[in-house]
């Protein structure tokens, strides 16, 4: 990390001043609970209900901007294979993979159907030292490639961000992207970028592209990811683009500007979900991030409790990155705008806690309809009980309209069970939710390992071992 932005290292989730702080507050939250147990709850079900309206709002506001006009960059075909070869810029590709055998042949195949320049391309396979198997299927799949091998030193954080930064202190191109060991790109993606930022200026040092799903109809878990996925790369990151609001970045098919990410520092190896700080701090630094028309085809996890690895890891990694950021309030506020700011409070750090909150407020529910005790309607004061009940009707419904929607923008009629019974999916979400809370105390900057290749027959019986 650069001495500039060092200070937004989750290295240390909470400063020493944001502990203490957190401290006092609950030292006087619990002298207050002793003396007005009442109000005390009554505040926190206030707080709690306004937040989540605030949050909800938010997300139609987005899809609602997103909608007014297009808001990612288009490059045709015929205008990304009108750049000559010898006008495109080098471009550095970094593959971080960590115990993935099965699918590194797969992926070189990927790899080679890109369409750029061999001399130009620069493709950078990032492997941990430790990891010998994966080291011998890249070593056979690469005999006589254009593709390099990059063994990552063994030391801690193990993470994928810190393997990222050993990759481009080696990178050479002008411009750098990052794609998983599964990923399946769009083959014209590294030239449409090069005409997208070239059309944009400089102000704009990243684009991020459209992540999709191959697997989609595996199983129920792999249809519900694909809605979600539609519905945050096609409705809310080009809904934060309309509203000038920083873009959290998705883990792979962003594409850089070498240059100004090196003088950014880089990415943030302590934290879990070092796209998304990242996509802050490119805000934070004044650039500008846009959403680019190409799709990077991914494994949707089919796994539940591979899923609930993954998914906890984003939480984690989201509310690292909500509480990093949060440090100076004043500071974030002058670099980020009140639009910035909402964006981290309702979008970064509400997406996790939002799915923490689900399984209680849902749980409070349930109980008012079997039990309808007394105690519930002390808490719930007017004002916030038809707020909630707000929430409870208008939001649930929003949220599966918006799948509804993402059906209709995917063109799968087939999928339109999938999105009425979203609120299975929630429930794991509240799951994985609520380990991303555990771990983010006790196990702050652990990269939990998400298996791929589960399409593959001989990946199954890997995933029953690890699990």
């Amino acid at each position: 990390m650069s001495a500039k932005f060092g200070v937004f290292s989750a290295h240390m989730v909470l400063t020493r001043l944001q502990r203490y702080g957190l401290i006092v507050a609950l030292v006087l939250i619990g002298v207050v609970a002793v003396l007005r147990p009442m109000l005390v709850l009554q505040t926190v079900v206030a707080i709690v209900t306004l937040a989540y309206t605030a949050a909800l709002v938010f997300r139609v506001v987005l899809v609602y901007a997103a909608g007014r006009g297009e808001h990612q960059v288009r490059v045709e075909d015929d205008e990304a294979r009108a750049v000559p070869d010898a006008e495109l810029p080098v471009y550095t590709v970094l593959v971080p993979a960590y115990r993935e055998p099965s699918v590194i042949g797969l992926l070189m195949q990927h790899l080679g159907a890109l369409d750029y320049p061999r001399e130009k391309l620069e493709v950078i396979l990032l492997l941990e030292e430790d990891d010998r198997e994966t080291i011998d299927a890249a070593e056979a799949a690469l005999t006589g490639s254009w593709a390099q091998i990059l063994v990552v030193p063994e030391s801690q954080p193990k993470t994928k961000p810190k393997a990222c930064n050993v990759g481009l202190e080696r990178a050479t191109g002008e411009l750098v992207t990052i794609y998983d060991a599964e990923d399946i790109p769009d083959p014209l993606q590294l030239r449409r970028a090069v005409v997208a930022l070239r059309r944009l200026g400089s102000s704009y040092v990243c684009l991020q592209a459209e992540l999709s799903y191959f697997n989609v109809d595996q199983n129920r878990i792999t249809k519900w990811f694909a809605l979600e996925y539609a519905t945050w790369f096609r409705s809310l990151l080009p809904g934060l683009v309309a509203l000038r609001m920083p873009i959290p970045l998705g883990g792979t098919s962003n594409h850089f500007r070498t240059a100004e990410l090196r003088e950014l520092g880089a990415w943030d190896p302590y934290n879990v979900t070092e796209d998304a700080d990242l996509g802050i701090r490119l805000a934070r630094a004044g650039y500008r991030v846009g959403v680019l028309h190409s799709v990077t085809l991914e494994e949707a996890n089919s796994d539940f409790i591979n899923w609930i690895k993954q998914r906890s890891r984003w939480y984690k990694g989201y509310l690292m990155t909500w509480l990093v950021h949060l440090r100076s309030p004043r500071a974030t506020f002058s670099q980020l705008g009140w639009r910035g700011l909402l964006c981290l409070n309702l979008f970064v750090g509400g997406t996790p806690l939002a799915a923490l909150l689900n399984a209680v407020l849902w749980a409070t529910t349930v109980l008012w309809f079997l039990a309808r005790p007394a105690v519930l309607q002390e808490i719930f004061i007017s004002p916030y009980y038809y707020l909630g009940l707000f929430c409870l009707v208008f939001g649930n419904a929003t949220v599966i309209y918006l799948n509804v929607l993402s059906v209709r923008t995917m063109d799968r009629p087939d999928l339109l069970g999938t999105a009425l019974l979203s609120p299975g999916y929630w429930a794991m979400m509240s799951l994985a939710g609520a380990k991303a809370a555990w771990q983010l105390v006790f196990k702050p900057s652990y990269w939990e390992k998400t298996t791929h290749g589960l399409h593959l027959p001989s990946a199954k019986a890997e995933v029953a071992d690890v699990n």
